[in-house]
């Protein structure tokens, strides 16, 4: 049996600066030897802001997202400079052929968060 677990976690980025701030003092509390000037050369860009923070906490946000948000309402004033826009997690068995399957090059076409027929 196969379990697949496919997340996707949206955030709204209203403060691009204050996010690239959060996201370098996340790196650097996962790597107290680096300095700020370091982080800062790390971490230039929302992008690489955005990996900082997914390897330092498993996703966009230190914290689950308040359930209370208004659709269509920013929250504008997180220190992280996120809103939180929507989470969902979706539990699938059974398919056919897991990532480990596809070894280090998976084809072009391939999408692996579609659900596969029959799973």
């Amino acid at each position: 049996m196969t379990i697949s677990l496919r997340t996707r976690q949206d955030v709204v980025v209203v403060d691009p600066e204050r996010f690239v701030a959060a996201a370098r003092a996340a790196y650097r509390e996962a790597f107290p030897e680096i300095t700020e000037e370091r982080a800062a050369e790390d971490i230039r860009d929302v992008h690489e802001a955005a990996w900082a923070l997914f390897d330092r906490f498993g996703r966009l946000t230190a914290e689950a997202p308040a359930r209370s948000v208004v659709p269509g309402r920013r929250v504008l004033d997180r220190p992280d400079g996120l809103s939180p826009a929507g989470e969902r997690q979706q539990i699938v068995l059974n398919d056919p052929q897991p990532l480990q399957d596809y070894g280090c090059f998976m084809p072009e076409d391939y999408d692996p968060f579609a659900v596969p027929p029959g799973a």
